[in-house]
């Protein structure tokens, strides 16, 4: 997402990282680690029966057969309420008057249970986080949304699983893989209230983010016509309805997909002369209320040194990395800025094995601007492959890079509708869905691809729809063509603002996991990768990730 609104922090500006405490001793990976327990991110946080039911699931779009919009994927009732119960979030049992009954990152602290003296590698740190408000008393309801990290000054660092007791505290799972000392870390991201606000605005103020269509046509002698309107996603609620009804827009649904936009009606030019797409803008409804709880903050707690020392035991050898492994939590861990994976065995690539492994390869990457940072960073690490200049707005591509001599066509395009770009040719906006569905496949193709932030406004069903549409085009694909290597990079972390906050994208990545947990597909975890490295949070992630995040992306391609 290249054009987002990074001055606008919901609810407080945003709190630097924790400082890194200063170790002496050298840390090493140990030969004791194993792999961790399946926990899955899908079903994580809230520790709540799976006959659990959602608010959301009463809420589901319809098709216009009458039939609920999942139907038409051959999705189940009863799987798409598992889906509902991903998505639950508990929220505040009472009314909120004021902001000093919301969760203050000041008062609320957290302990080490049972801290001792040292630790093995491969055993398990467990920490309680006690919520509080502004007047330092305990919460009594659950529904905040923590991070947690253990981390050390030897840029190592692993993502904890933060699940909520509904009941104002949350108990935190760290599994210990590396040799030497380490920290705890816990950051309150958002308050349950400020979830609150945040999924009221997604409810009813859908629109915030708006667009502009470009309409060109033949004017009086020989002159052109311009007008601009606004456009958006065509949905008939959550405030998408104030583009207006019955004779107001410009309608355009996608023959293959069903996918839907529209735009105002120009004055003079008709509905079939639209040429360009790009941002309009961002509109901000926060009230002064609202706008006045902090977040992204960290908490106190027990800065006590964790002392890990080697262990007897064996390793467990991971697992050579196949379509289908789903990721445990944690997905793997940080040393000296190196991922360890847990969920298969990964390697790090030289730029020499970079390039065997992409050899006779065809490589079409789709999303958004983070899956073009993979396009860019195999432009660098790939000396023989050249950029072509196909004449196009760089940030909704298409862009295409060959290498001849190893015969190696690298492609990344934009995922389409809705895209927060500069002004592009609409003609170039392709949905990721007709792309598959437009691919032959094989066992020399590779088709990578991520989803996220630039649907974080809308109501989740609009972006189940898109994500199930994908899906079918896989399956499909897999079908006709079983040797196809499909990676889909997950959402990551980086935004906290009403646009785009962590919390939406948290949900958008529960969409999606569950949408392919049954798919033949590599699923690379980026979500506990960028939360938990030692560099500040942005939406791109910095070249350290990226080349970490290339480096499993290789190993799913040349397991060997």
């Amino acid at each position: 997402m290249d054009l987002n609104q990074s001055d606008h922090q919901l609810l407080g500006k945003e709190d630097s990282s924790p400082s890194m405490a200063q170790f002496g001793q050298e840390l090493q990976l140990g030969n004791g680690v194993k792999k961790p327990s399946p926990h899955s991110l899908l079903l994580q946080h809230f520790a709540i029966p799976h006959n659990s039911s959602s608010p959301a699931a009463d809420i589901s779009e319809t098709s216009s057969t009458g039939s609920p919009f999942y139907s038409e994927f051959g999705i189940s009732s009863e799987r798409y309420s598992s889906l509902q119960r991903a998505l639950y979030w508990a929220g505040p049992d009472r009314s909120i008057t004021n902001v000093y009954m919301s969760t203050s990152p000041v008062h609320s602290t957290f302990i080490i249970q049972n801290l001792k003296d040292s630790y093995q590698i491969g055993e398990e740190l467990n920490v309680t986080i006690h919520a509080k408000d502004f007047k330092n008393k305990g919460k009594p309801y659950g529904g905040d949304f923590f991070q947690a990290k253990l981390f050390s000054s030897k840029k190592a660092s692993v993502f904890g699983e933060v699940v909520d007791l509904l009941n104002g505290s949350y108990s935190v799972r760290f599994l210990l893989p590396w040799v030497g000392q380490a920290q705890v870390a816990v950051r309150l991201i958002h308050s349950s209230e400020a979830v609150q606000v945040l999924m009221n605005h997604r409810d009813t103020d859908s629109d915030r983010v708006f667009f502009y269509g470009y309409f060109e046509g033949p004017g009086l002698n020989g002159s052109r016509l311009n007008e601009t309107v606004k456009c958006n996603v065509k949905w008939d609620k959550n405030g998408l309805e104030r583009m207006g009804k019955n004779d107001c827009c410009c309608e355009y649904k996608d023959s293959r997909n069903g996918e839907q936009w529209r735009c105002q009606k120009p004055q003079t030019l008709p509905c079939n002369a639209r040429l360009y797409h790009s941002l309009g803008g961002y509109i901000k409804r926060l009230t002064a209320q609202e706008a006045t709880n902090p977040a992204n903050k960290g908490i106190n707690g027990q800065k006590s040194i964790i002392n890990i020392l080697p262990s007897n035991e064996s390793v467990d050898v991971r697992e050579k990395c196949r379509p289908g492994v789903h990721s445990p939590v944690p997905a793997g861990f940080y040393l000296n800025d190196v991922w360890t994976s847990f969920v298969c065995k990964t390697r790090q690539f030289t730029h020499q094995e970079t390039t065997r492994c992409l050899k006779d390869k065809h490589i079409y990457m789709m999303g958004d601007s983070t899956m073009r940072q993979w396009f860019e960073f195999f432009l660098n690490a790939v000396p023989s492959l050249k950029q072509m200049n196909l004449h196009v707005q760089y940030q909704a591509g298409p862009l295409l890079a060959v290498d001849v001599e190893n015969n190696i066509d690298l492609h990344w395009r934009s995922h389409g509708l809705p895209l927060r770009s500069r002004k592009t040719e609409v003609a170039n906006l392709h949905y990721i869905s007709n792309e598959i569905d437009d691919l032959a496949g094989g066992p020399h193709t590779v088709i990578a691809f991520n989803l996220g932030p630039h649907f974080t406004t809308y109501p989740l069903d609009v972006f189940t729809r898109r994500v199930l549409g994908i899906r079918k085009a896989v399956v499909d694909l897999l079908q006709r063509a079983p040797e196809t290597t499909v990676i889909i990079k997950t959402v990551n972390t980086g935004n906290k603002d009403l646009f785009g906050s962590d919390w939406y994208s948290l949900q958008l990545d529960r969409i999606l996991r569950w949408a392919f947990q049954d798919v033949g597909v590599y699923i690379l975890d980026v979500w506990q990768m960028t939360a938990c490295h030692y560099n500040k949070e942005k939406i791109h992630p910095g070249p350290v990730i990226i080349k970490n995040e290339i480096n499993i992306f290789l190993s799913f391609i040349c397991p060997e």
